[in-house]
């Protein structure tokens, strides 16, 4: 049934235009084409992680400075990708690689504590009102990490997830991902299926899945468990998830997950790699105001270097201290890593880089909005902070099953090609958002708008 004022999109025309874009996407990446040849003799599909693959290749960049990037065939692009929201400082910051050039001098490996280590836990400390915090090298660490304080803080195996989170790829969480949606299960008793080969079945059985935006459907699964002698350690979850696009949590409904937990003596894990340093000084924590026990960060935390950490309360991390959980890693706070990431939250991610960056999402939103409603296209733009997406879909998204009913996966499809095409580089996938920088400008997010528009006008043409 068709809505009114809502086009109703010509799948003909969105073919036609895909195979065009495509065609025009391949002949400008030529020197990438050339690159993919010598890249997989040597590395597995041409590429370091398989979230870089693409089909037909990958499109291989060759430097970046401030909100632009340029690839080997020399593209120049608006870079809304930023390395998957990790350069929320841009690229190449001159007090990032001065704080990097000063430290190189003085050595930059001991696995030893430095100064560096202590400002930047204080740092983490203010921003995120929780008093202990460690560090790791990686988004995949901390979250891996943090599952194991809650689980040797409660002496419970079993964790709970949202369905449809990406959390990192080790086993615990490599649950309940990308799955279609007739396999996604009942709403009050979701499905629990690997994300991939390799991962044992008896680790996958330890997850549970619930709904992201239902704290009653956790809370009667969690109940469930209980009964089941299954009580779980902890619940992990992004404040906001960051891998539908976006999308928000509804009203009270973090609160309500945090009452949950604490009746029930679990331990709350918010994953703000995605969402900490880029949608406020103390990310999802302060943007909605619920405190959790654990928090993990990384991505945009180390300015372009693979820095990790985990924060939590003087209770959960006492495992830590007393020795009872070992919390190790050759590199965790690595001088180099610390010294970006103190020149970073303190030279760079200002109260004013935060005002810069909510202005110019606003701007970018209200822009995507109004070509949505002047042309009547079946979606609607949302973000926080430094992110947001315009997301392919009639109906509201609020969690996993409602965006694997609606989305519309050509048309964004189609704007990925339509971007890249006229030098916006945007993350490639269909459940991605941009990202902008604090050295984006008003020129930068005015050019998305236009490429939108463009994509408007060709559609309904």
């Amino acid at each position: 049934m068709s809505t009114p004022g809502v086009l109703q999109i010509d799948r003909a025309r969105v073919a036609e235009l895909t195979a065009r874009e495509a065609k025009a996407l391949d002949a400008r990446t030529q020197g990438s084409l050339a690159t993919y040849r010598r890249a997989n003799q040597v590395l597995a599909g041409g590429v370091a992680s398989s979230y870089q693959a693409r089909d037909p290749w990958p499109i291989y960049l060759e430097r970046g400075a401030g909100p632009k990037v340029w690839d080997v065939d020399g593209n120049e692009m608006w870079d809304f990708h930023n390395g998957f929201g990790s350069m929320v400082q841009g690229h190449a910051h001159p007090a990032i690689g001065a704080a990097i050039n000063a430290r190189y001098a003085s050595g930059t490996h001991f696995a030893a504590p430095t100064e560096d280590a202590i400002t930047v836990a204080a740092e983490l400390q203010r921003r995120w009102g929780l008093p202990k915090w460690r560090y790791v090298n990686s988004g995949s660490e901390a979250t891996m990490d943090a599952i194991r304080i809650a689980r040797g803080l409660t002496g419970r195996d079993t964790v709970v997830k949202i369905f449809g989170s990406y959390h990192g790829h080790h086993d615990t969480v490599m649950v309940s991902i990308g799955i279609e949606y007739d396999q996604i299960g009942d709403h009050e008793n979701l499905a629990s299926l690997s994300y991939g080969a390799g991962i044992p079945q008896a680790t996958v059985d330890m997850t549970i899945a619930v709904p992201f935006n239902d704290a009653g459907a956790m809370e009667r699964r969690i109940e469930r468990l209980i009964a089941e002698d299954r009580k779980p350690a902890c619940v992990i979850m992004e404040a906001a998830m960051m891998n539908l696009g976006v999308v928000l949590p509804e009203d009270g409904y973090l609160q309500a997950v945090r009452d949950l937990c604490t009746r029930h003596g679990i331990v709350l894990i918010f994953d703000e790699v995605k969402t900490g340093i880029c949608i406020a000084a103390g990310g999802a924590t302060e943007k909605w105001g619920v405190k959790p026990d654990l928090v993990t960060l990384a991505k945009a935390l180390g300015g372009g270097l693979p820095v990790g950490a985990i924060g939590g309360t003087e209770e959960v991390m006492s495992v830590v201290e007393d020795g009872s959980v070992y919390q190790v890693g050759t590199y965790n706070g690595n001088p180099l890593g610390m010294a970006a990431t103190r020149a970073s939250l303190l030279e760079v991610m200002t109260p004013d880089a935060y005002a810069h960056l909510d202005r110019l999402n606003e701007r970018i939103l209200a822009g995507c909005t109004a070509v949505i409603e002047r042309y009547g296209l079946p979606g609607y733009a949302v973000g926080v902070g430094s992110k947001g997406c315009v997301t392919f879909s009639p109906t509201k998204v609020i969690g996993y099953e409602t965006f694997k009913a609606n989305q519309d996966a050509a048309m964004a499809d189609l704007a990925w090609l339509f971007n890249m095409n006229r030098g916006i580089f945007m993350t490639p996938g269909r459940e991605e958002e941009w990202t902008l920088s604090v050295a984006h400008t008003t020129e930068a997010v005015d050019r998305y708008v236009e490429v939108f528009e463009e994509l408007a006008v060709e559609l309904t043409a």
